[in-house]
């Protein structure tokens, strides 16, 4: 492994923040419980409400405590849209070893996917790890968990097991897709997406050296189906990403033309329609939707800049705001 990426801290950083937010649940809307083994829960939006500053904790817990997140508005269109922008320099780190989410934690009836820096001390993605060189050995782990349903003691042994952790280490962040801080957490993955799409196509993530992105804030949607729609096209159709990247001119021209989502077959209508059309089968969808409408990578050797993709204020609007 690749010593040099190593030592970060993220799930203390991430502790350091879950901490705050129990320590002020009334006022952040969000409620602290102990399972039976020990396990720490923080429901951020499945039996409370949360809200947008338990969004933003949320978002920075999912990145490690490696990135930065703040509201700003973003103009897309002749609109202007509640948005966030997130910068990191750890990108590689933050983004793929933390706030991907891509352990899947299925036990018994609970299925969600898991994100947070516990993935780089759990390592199951062993491939994805290797491929980042990054370990992390952790005293305390912490997991954002996507869903409606809180842990039990049976997901939390599970978890601790495959982690090599006792439960009484775990802290599990969780709150559903159609919720104020489940919304301000998937637009904060802009730079992650973006990322995840170049991994995909065989680029080098760690050649990325520092990235800043903004995208809208969805309204909350009726249920979690419509809210994966919404938050989904947020990025998809009004997501910007720009990436300081170790390459040469050549490599960014050619990899630019790729990484936009509009270079997918499956771009050009609300993602809820999409997964419609495939029969509600996540797995048919194009994998190479998911990415930022437009991106700018940087070449560090020669200081040029290249562009692809763009906004769609119509699809974005007809998903938020539909007649």
């Amino acid at each position: 492994m690749d010593s040099g990426m190593n030592a970060l801290g993220m799930n203390e950083l991430a502790t350091e923040i879950v901490d705050d937010l129990e320590e002020h649940a009334p006022l952040l809307r969000v409620h602290a419980l102990r399972l039976p083994g020990g396990a720490r829960v923080i429901d951020a939006g499945v039996e409370v409400d949360g809200g947008y500053d338990a969004g933003l904790a949320l978002a920075e817990i999912c990145m490690g405590g490696l990135g930065s997140i703040g509201y700003t508005p973003v103009q897309i269109g002749n609109a202007s849209w509640p948005g966030l922008t997130v910068w990191t320099d750890h990108p590689a780190v933050a983004c793929m070893a933390s706030q991907y989410a891509g352990w899947a934690i299925s036990v018994e009836k609970f299925f969600a996917m898991g994100s947070g820096p516990l993935r780089a001390h759990a390592r199951v993605e062993r491939e994805l790890f290797e491929k980042l060189g990054y370990a992390e050995e952790a005293a305390h782990g912490v997991l954002v968990l996507e869903g409606r349903t809180l842990p039990t003691d049976a997901v939390a042994a599970w978890v601790a097991e495959k982690a090599r952790l006792e439960p009484s280490q775990l802290t599990f962040v969780v709150a559903p897709t159609a919720s104020l801080a489940g919304g301000v957490q998937i637009s904060a993955r802009i730079l992650e997406t973006g990322l995840h799409k170049m991994e995909t196509l065989g680029f080098d993530v760690r050649r990325i050296v520092s990235g800043i992105g903004t995208a809208p804030v969805p309204p909350v949607a009726k249920n979690d189906l419509r809210a994966i729609g919404r938050t989904n096209d947020c990025i998809l159709y009004g997501g910007q990403a720009r990436y300081t990247v170790r390459a040469s001119d050549a490599e960014l021209a050619e990899l630019v033309e790729r990484v936009p989502a509009s270079a997918s077959r499956d771009y050009g209508t609300p993602f809820y329609d999409i997964f419609q059309r495939y029969e509600g089968d996540f797995y048919k969808i194009d994998p190479l939707l998911f990415s930022p409408a437009e991106v700018w990578l940087t070449s560090t050797e020669s200081g040029r800049t290249f562009h692809a993709g763009h906004l769609d204020p119509e699809v974005l609007t007809a998903s938020c705001y539909p007649s």
